[in-house]
Parts: structure tokens; sequence; C-alpha cells
């Protein structure tokens, strides 16, 4: 019989919230994280002045002064999730196997801030004002060795980079370490802190972000008509993920399970889905068929939903192909619209997202859905709404055509 795998501790940092309470008081409330950044960022020169920063993050609440300044602002981002998941989980314990725990950390991008610094030091003062700490802080594998020193942890570890599939692919990849028996539990998820100049000037040349500046709040605006692009958000999110057994052992209480993984590529496109969604739909279709689970028994999906003008259309596509007639019934909503897209850590945080809204009952809304598109046709929760929900996807897809599907099951 296969290993069932149970989520027992959640750790968002977010723009809207830093811990599962605050993350979701700001999800169920409909907080905003957007805003302008061009009071913290230099981006002169650039067209795209709004982000969604963690603006409340301080490392030193969860790391050592010193160590914090020896590590890039992704890491202390991560450490400080895995903290509250761990913590959450209530996880250190004296009797932990710590070589049969794992962890599996995504990034879009890794430590770019070190690198612009010190790009900018090696131009302006030469090789020899290069910090010894570059390398080691830059790494995008640093965040899980960083998590495995923090609290001991000695099984699997290892980094994901797969764009804004990242931490999705290490949720999935965790479950699938356990269900083989290679680990009892692994902390899983993402973290990102892109928000520089250099980001704000690439995406901008690509087109692939809003330009509403005048009105940040409203800029995030997934499915809508009027939709530009995406905002760019920075954050972490990670989870505990163990056997059931495993957590049943020691007494820990389950979120949810996570019964279903699915992962494909489009094989199409460097940076745009494909236009039927096909890669898309079938991540969805390995997810439900792992889990067993029929389509018309999922009550909510929470989608990519970046707000671009072509992955909002292809993951309609998608949805209305992996779930037929019942793609008018399922519920489907973006939490973008609040926190930006965090990239590589948007994952991670979704699925925490997810988890929260099976627990609670209750769906947060797609903030600025006002202007319906006649290409995005299923039922996006412009109001939130509390409904019980059983059975819960997660959609994660990135650059390069790598999507990645979640699958939760409410904990009995």
């Amino acid at each position: 019989m296969a290993r069932r795998i149970v989520v027992t501790g959640l750790g968002p940092v977010t723009s809207i919230g830093i811990g599962k309470d605050a993350f979701w008081t700001g999800l169920s409330e409909g907080r905003n994280g957007v805003r302008r950044v061009d009071d913290r960022i230099d981006l002169e020169g650039i067209d795209v002045l709004i982000g969604a920063p963690a603006v409340d993050f301080d490392p030193h609440v969860f790391i050592d002064p010193k160590r914090a300044r020896r590590i890039d602002r992704s890491s202390q981002l991560a450490l400080a999730a895995a903290r509250l998941a761990v913590e959450d989980a209530s996880l250190e314990s004296p009797t932990l196997e710590s070589h049969r725990v794992g962890v599996i950390a995504g990034t879009g991008i890794g430590g770019l801030m070190t690198f612009e610094e010190n790009f900018k030091i090696l131009t302006e003062k030469g090789p020899r004002r290069i910090s010894p700490f570059f390398v080691p802080r830059m790494m995008p594998n640093a965040l899980s060795g960083e998590i495995s020193i923090e609290f001991g942890l000695r099984g699997a570890n290892f980094g994901i980079v797969s764009a804004c599939a990242s931490s999705a692919h290490a949720i999935g990849l965790a479950a699938e370490l356990i269900r083989s028996g290679a680990c009892d539990c692994v902390l899983a998820g993402g973290a990102e802190a892109v928000m520089l100049r250099i980001t704000y000037a690439g995406f901008a040349r690509m087109g692939a972000v809003s330009r509403r500046n005048d009105e940040p709040e409203r800029a995030s605006r997934p499915f809508d008509l009027d939709r530009d692009g995406f905002v760019m958000g920075e954050g972490a999110g990670f989870l505990v993920l163990e056997s059931a057994e495993h957590a049943d052992a020691r007494g820990a209480t389950a979120y949810a399970e996570i019964a279903g993984f699915g992962m494909t590529a489009d094989a199409s496109h460097i940076t745009a889905p494909c236009e039927d969604g096909d890669g898309q739909r079938r991540a969805m279709l390995l997810a439900l068929e792992q889990a067993q689970v029929p389509p018309e028994a999922v009550d909510y999906i929470n989608a990519h939903g970046t707000s671009t003008p072509l992955n909002d259309p292809a993951e309609t596509m998608a949805i209305k192909g992996a779930f037929g007639g019942a793609a008018k019934t399922v519920r489907v909503s973006s939490t973008k619209s609040q926190i930006g897209h965090l990239l590589g850590a948007g994952g991670g945080v979704e699925a925490i997202a997810t988890i929260l809204s099976m627990t609670h009952g209750h769906i947060p809304a797609t903030l600025n859905y006002e202007t319906p598109d006649p290409a995005c046709d299923l039922d996006y929760t412009p109001e939130s709404v509390s409904v019980p929900i059983a059975v819960a996807l997660s959609n994660s897809f990135g650059f390069g055509g790598q999507n990645a599907t979640l699958l939760f099951k409410r904990s009995e």
C-alpha cells in the first residue's frame, strides 16, 4: 500500500503577512501587498515602478545578525519560512531521526542580489574587493544547504531551479521521496528575492510586467480583460511534509494530504505557454490520476493566474481540457492578485494559500477581476466565498515550459 503524505507545518513570508495566521488574515480580508517601490529600488529609466515586497520582514527576528550578513536575502527569507514551518509542525525533537529528514528548496534565480552587489564592486573597486562569501551566497542551492545546517537535517538535500514552477516541483518531489521510503519527512518550498534594478529592466524589456504605476493595487488582475502583465513580488513559502505514519507517531496534526503531483513540459517556447494549454492540462491530469480523483470531485483550483495576456487564456484552456464539463463548476482564483508573482517562491506560498483555504473553508477572491475576457470564461471568484473544500489543486507554470500541479485532500 502506498504511503500517505501529509502536511503538518506551514511557513509563509509574504507582502501581506508573515506566518500562517497573519498570511491568512491578509488573504481572507482581501489585503493587497502591491505598492510603488521606486522609493527603495533605483528604477530610473525603467517604466515599471510597482511590486509586492515583503516590507515587514526583519531577518534578525529569525537569524543571528552575524549569519544574516553572510547570506543572501533569498536565503534569509528561506530560513525564516523554514523556521516558521518547523515551529508550526513542532518538528524540533530530540528523538527526530535527522538522517531521515530532507530539504528541497526551489528558487527561480537564486542569490541575484549578491551577484548584482559584487559585480558593481568588481567594476568599481576591482577583484580583490569581492566578498569571500560571494559564491556561497549566490548559488541557488544555498537555500537548501542553509536550512539543513540550521536544523541539522541530514537526509536528501538539493535545490530546484525551474523558474516559476520551482517550489511546486520541490513540494511534489518531496512527496515522492517520502512515498518511495527514502525519507520520512521533508521540508520543502522555495524563496525568491530579486526585486532589483536589473531584474525590473529585464522583465520590462520583455513586456511581461504591468505598467499600471498610478494604480498599484489594481495592477495585478488575473483573467481580467484589461490585464497588462504580472507584478513582481518577493517572499518564501515552506511546508513540512511527512508520511502519515511518521506524523502519527510523533502526535503531529495534519492540515491536508498531498495526494497527487503532476509535472510536464510544453517543449514549445522558452517563455510563452502553449496556446492550447496542453502541457498545463497534462500536469493537472497526472495529479488527478495519481490521487485517483475525478475532475468533478475538485472544489477549488488555486490558479497560476499571472495576469499576463498569454498565461491566463492558456491556463483557462488547460482547465477546460482537463476538467471537461466540470470546468464550468469548479471555483478558480489567483492569489497573485494580492501578493504579486513570487517567481520561484510562488508555488510554495500558493500551496500554503490552498491548504489554508481548505482549512478555513474559504476561497480568497481574485482581486481586480472587473471586465470578463471572452477567452477566460470560468468562475474566477471575483468575491471571496465560504464553501467546504475537500479537494484542491495548486498550479505553477514556469518559463522554459515547465509545469507542476499539486493536489491536496482535506485531512480527515
